[in-house]
Parts: C-alpha cells; structure tokens; sequence
C-alpha cells in the first residue's frame, strides 16, 4: 500500500514560544511534518529555498521585515500557499484583510491564552489540510481575470421577501469580493457565513462594504435583512435567520461548534430553510469539508433554489462538491456567473406548490 506524504510546513514567527507550541502541537498530527521554523522572514526565505515546504505559516508582525512585505515577495518570486497569523486585535484584523488581498489563502488568530491553543492549532490543521489543495497559479489568476462591472439593476418589485444566503470557506473571501462587487444597490437582502475568526470579520466587511455599491456590514444581533444590504456572520459567534411578521432579521449567539465551526454555514442554512423556504436563493461556495451541504439540502426541501460554484473556479471544491452530492443544488455555475444567476432566480420566485 502506497503511504500518503505527509504535508511539509514551515513556521516562520518572530516569538520564540509560538515556534515552539505550533511545532510541538502540529507534530502530533501524523498527516503534517514541520520541516523548519524560522524567527523572521530573512530566515524564512532561505528555509523555503532549502527546504521546499507545501505550506507556510506566516506571523503578520514582525521585525525587521513584516509578513506583509515577506508574503508580498513569496507571491512575485514563489508563490506557495500561506496562512497569515495575527492577533486578535482591530489592527490585526486590518492587517489580515491586507494579507488575503495581497495573496495569503487563509487568516487565523494566535491563541488568547493557553486554554485556546487546543482551538487554534485545530483550525490551523484543518486550514493547513485546505492550503496544500490549493492550486497557486490559478489562485492568484482568478483574482485579477474576473469583470468588475456592476449588473444592471433587477425588477425586483414583486421579491421584496427574497433573500439570498451565502456558504463559504478556504478562498471565499476572494469569491465574496467578487460577487458583492457585481451586486446593484437594489439587490434582495443578503446573508453570509465566512469561515473567519473575530475582529477579521468586523474587517472584511468594512472593506467590503468601501468597495461595493451595496451595504455590507458584520451582523449584529436583531439587525434586519433589508434590500441592498449583505450581513456578514461575526466570527465565533453563529448567525441565524429569523422572521418576524413580514420582515426578517438575523439572530447572532454563541453556542458549541457545530462541525468544527462557529459561524457554521449549516447554522444558518437550516434556519433560512425554516423562515425563508422558497424566498430564499441558497449559494455555496468554495471551501473544504461538508459545512453547509446538510443545511442546503433542507433549503432546497423547503422550496428554495440553490447554486453551487463549479469546481474549476473553486480555490477548493470541498463544500460545493458535498452540498451536490447531498442532493441539494439546483446549478452547477461558475464564479463569474454566479451574481447574474441569483438575481434572475431571485427576480423569478417560486411559485407555491
């Protein structure tokens, strides 16, 4: 029997102590091989010449050369796939958005305290597991060969109660950019899970929202889902959808992990089935794992129509490959033509049964 290789990391951070729990802790998995650790960027850059890694582990700050620099070169020179980590702060949640925009594949947060390293270094798995799948070259092509054009504004009179609910992971922040970019400000109202940690979410939809015709911001609890607006989960915290009288509004909590993930897209998916029904347009998109197929099944069985992102314009095709394999996509579309697609479900509403 052929042996799986393992996926060869490199840490490069500054701090002494994080090189060594992320070394220590990632070494227990027998699916990773940490082959180096590197105190700054200089190091590391000779580390990833000599040592040819499959992923790196990239701190935000750092002396002498920061990470944004650092990976800003990696992506000219030598493009891998990189996972940037920062604090939890407002400042490394900025910085995180900057990372994603400049090439990094995923943003995590180093761990608050002793008691979040079990936490943190089991995301990094599963984000490590992601970013070796992930093809650079076609990585990086996406974010610059897509139209950044505005769509035409829908007639949408007659969808006032239409929402859309939007999944997504590993490379989502790149596919969401591009949709939200394309939307006009008379678009249904729009629901999101990102998989993405505190403070970056409260980022991401600040930058969102400068660079949209549409509002977006980070959920907060009791906000209402209202044309023209596209609320993003806050990260460790679920959103779900509720319906009072004629209007919706999302719900924000805390609760257990559900499927290792908090926001879930299943989380929200089961509850926009529950309240929205057939008002609702369903979109997964990329993203390794299952999160989301469970719940977008239950929305297709409650009469909403749904879109998955094929699997050549996924950075990886984890959650749209599970959401059709559980039976509950309706189209297969790539991402350039997933904005059109949804406004003309959402301008054409089901019919009831």
């Amino acid at each position: 029997m052929l042996s799986i290789r393992p996926i060869r990391v490199l840490i490069v951070d500054d701090s002494a102590t994080v090189r060594q729990i992320l070394q220590r802790e990632l070494g227990k998995f027998s699916d990773i091989e940490v082959v180096g650790v590197a105190s700054d960027p200089y190091v590391g850059r000779e580390m990833v010449v000599d040592l040819n890694p499959d992923v790196v582990t990239l701190d935000v700050e750092m002396p002498r050369m920061d990470g944004i620099t650092f990976l800003s070169k990696l992506m000219k020179h030598r493009p891998l796939p990189v996972i940037m980590v920062s604090s939890l702060t407002p400042r490394g949640g900025d910085l995180a958005m900057q990372a994603l925009s400049v090439g990094a594949v995923d943003v995590l947060c180093k761990p608050g305290s002793a008691f979040a390293v079990g936490d943190m270094v089991a995301s990094l798995h599963e984000s490590i597991k992601s970013a070796a799948r992930v093809d650079m070259r076609r990585f990086l092509d996406t974010r610059t060969a897509m139209p950044q054009t505005v769509l035409p504004s829908q007639s949408l009179a007659v969808t006032t109660n239409q929402i859309i609910a939007i999944g997504s992971s590993t490379g989502g922040t790149q596919a969401l950019e591009y949709i939200l970019q394309r939307l006009p400000a008379n678009c249904p109202g729009i629901v999101i899970v990102q998989h993405m940690p505190e403070k970056f979410t409260e980022s991401f939809a600040k930058r969102l929202n400068q660079m949209c015709t549409i509002s977006v911001k980070e959920a907060e609890d009791r906000d209402s889902v209202i044309p023209g607006r596209a609320l993003i989960a806050k990260g460790n915290y679920h959103m779900a959808l509720q319906r009072s009288g004629g209007q919706y509004r999302v719900q924000v909590k805390s609760g257990p992990l559900v499927g290792r993930h908090r926001p879930a897209v299943n989380v929200l998916f089961h509850s926009v089935a529950k309240h929205a029904g057939r008002n609702a347009v369903g979109v997964i998109l990329t993203g390794m794992g299952a999160d989301g197929a469970e719940g977008m099944k239950a929305m297709k069985e409650a009469g909403s129509r749904n879109i998955a992102q094929d699997e050549k314009s996924c950075i990886v095709y984890g959650m749209p490959k599970e959401a059709v394999a559980h039976g509950g996509v309706d189209h297969i579309v790539p991402l350039k033509d997933i904005p059109e697609k949804m406004l003309k479900i959402a301008a054409n509403p089901a019919k009831k049964p």
